[in-house]
């Protein structure tokens, strides 16, 4: 929603915090191979929400949302919280290059997009995140950077699938400014 006014945003920022909390905690599936570390479902949705409301929003509701989620769970962990808010800035950025509010979300969007949120996953989670937790809670390099790798991955890969059909959902529900003509 490239033209949307600020009280839009808070409410979706609100909106899309509370729905990032409940995705985290009743549909994430953990791996099995590695300690806490889930495939997510939160992504894909922080990805529609950041590409519609814009970066700062994306921020907002990755940061909140994930926070809420932690502080709900097993206690906050301030490493990931932040970069659950630098991904939905990232996707936010992203999405700038985007034309959705025209019903616009072709396939060399859905590449130009799916590369942008692969860059921005590998960034944050699979070196961001890692550092972030040896820094503040002096883990394990070898633990925290299998898990930021399989994050990476699996939150890329839950994106590339759900993010794309929900992009692309979204961007049917839209009309080109064009496509109407009178007769």
């Amino acid at each position: 929603m490239k033209k949307n006014n600020s009280i839009t945003t808070i409410v979706a920022i609100g909106i899309g915090a509370a729905v990032f909390f409940i995705l985290g905690r009743f549909l994430s599936i953990p791996v099995g191979f590695i300690p806490n570390t889930s495939v997510e479902t939160t992504y894909p949705f922080l990805a529609l929400m950041s590409v519609v409301f814009g970066p700062f929003a994306g921020a907002l509701i990755g940061l909140i949302g994930h926070a809420i989620k932690d502080l709900l769970t097993y206690g906050l962990w301030w490493s990931w919280v932040i970069c659950s808010g630098l991904t939905g800035f990232g996707y936010g950025l992203i999405g700038k290059k985007l034309d959705l509010e025209n019903g616009k979300f072709d396939q060399k969007d859905m590449i130009k997009f799916n590369i942008g949120q692969i860059i921005v996953n590998l960034i944050v989670w699979a070196l961001l995140a890692p550092t972030l937790d040896i820094l503040i809670y002096s883990e394990p390099a070898n633990k925290v950077y299998a898990q930021g790798i399989v994050s990476a991955g699996l939150n890329s890969l839950a994106v590339a699938i759900l993010g794309t059909i929900l992009l692309k959902a979204y961007s049917k529900r839209k009309t080109a400014d064009n496509s109407l003509k009178r007769d």
